[in-house]
């Protein structure tokens, strides 16, 4: 039984996982109504919430796996990227249980957490595949050979496609999350009213800076009644591009690679649009797109474990 903690970023979330991949509980106490009222993530807030949730969260975890930390063989966490404060807290709690217990720690690449959300049951996906890593910090095309074997295609040179999400919420006068409200809005929308560019970048690289600069422009162009009219218009036609963006990669990528299986992860994988123009990709299960502890603890299946008590001195990372 592994025990997972991530704090990476806004979620709390603790989880339990076999080594064969079951899920036993996955608890994720999401601070996005918190953060709404500032309009995106506050560092120094995210981590004082996360100090007043991890220990609750991990209690919910254990009693919703019907288990204590006796039952516990190893201790899976976040060490990073992410906010580094944010991080710290959940480091500092999976060290304190690893070290009363003497149990080994796995730190674990968000990002490698991510893709590892595929390994879980009831559907799991073996390696090799291509894999597109969409999120709200991080925008990647991965090339993964094996579960902690994997090579970047492509990153973003800018934005990453949640963060072009977010602040394209923002323009158009909508809450927080981004991503979830553009989408939301975006069914009663005209996806092809406005022409939005897609950048082109060399290689299998990204960049959304240059259409964010654009949903700008056209949000200026219009009075408080006409942006009103068109919003939802502008939403559908944003979000076409970001998709055209990414899904134009993936092709690309596949047929460099040889047309290998596809896969999405991260929390833009959510996106519907995404998910309907990948039809025959191996998508990660809705609850698994966005931050939470059970991708964590499934990459800790296949990370370097650090033995009690080696770890007490492990730090975080702000970015690879």
């Amino acid at each position: 039984m592994i025990l997972g903690i991530e704090t990476s970023c806004d979620e709390t979330a603790a989880a339990l996982v076999t080594v064969d991949g079951h899920i036993r509980a996955n608890v994720v106490s999401s601070q996005a109504d918190l953060h709404a009222q500032y309009g995106g993530v506050v560092p120094e807030v995210a981590s004082r919430r996360h100090l007043e949730l991890v220990g609750p969260v991990v209690r919910e975890a254990l009693g919703e796996a019907g288990v204590t930390l006796d039952d516990v063989d190893k201790v899976a966490v976040t060490q990073g990227p992410g906010l580094v404060g944010a991080l710290l807290v959940g480091l500092a709690a999976a060290k304190a249980i690893a070290w009363s217990r003497r149990l080994p720690l796995a730190p674990v690449d968000h990002l490698r957490g991510h893709v590892a959300s595929l390994y879980l049951e009831p559907d799991p996906v073996e390696p090799p595949f291509l894999c597109l890593l969409a999120s709200g910090g991080h925008t990647l095309l991965l090339d993964v050979r094996g579960y902690e074997d994997e090579q970047v295609l492509g990153t973003t040179l800018d934005d990453a496609a949640g963060e072009a999400f977010d602040k394209g919420a923002r323009l158009l006068g909508l809450g927080y999350p981004g991503g979830r409200e553009v989408d939301r809005l975006a069914r009663d929308g005209d996806p092809a009213a406005y022409d939005f560019p897609v950048a082109q970048v060399p290689g299998l690289d990204f960049s959304f800076s240059g259409l964010k600069t654009s949903l700008l422009y056209a949000t200026r162009e219009l009075s408080a009644d006409e942006l009103d009219a068109r919003r939802a218009d502008l939403a559908a036609s944003y979000q076409r591009a970001i998709i055209r963006a990414l899904v134009g990669r993936v092709r690309e990528a596949a047929a460099q690679l040889g047309s290998p299986r596809i896969a999405v992860v991260g929390g833009v994988a959510s996106n519907s649009e995404l998910r309907a123009a990948l039809p025959d990709a191996a998508l990660a299960p809705l609850p698994l797109c966005t931050d939470n502890a059970a991708m964590i603890a499934s990459a800790g299946r296949f990370a370097a474990t650090l033995a009690y008590p080696g770890y007490l001195g492990l730090d975080a990372y702000a970015s690879r």
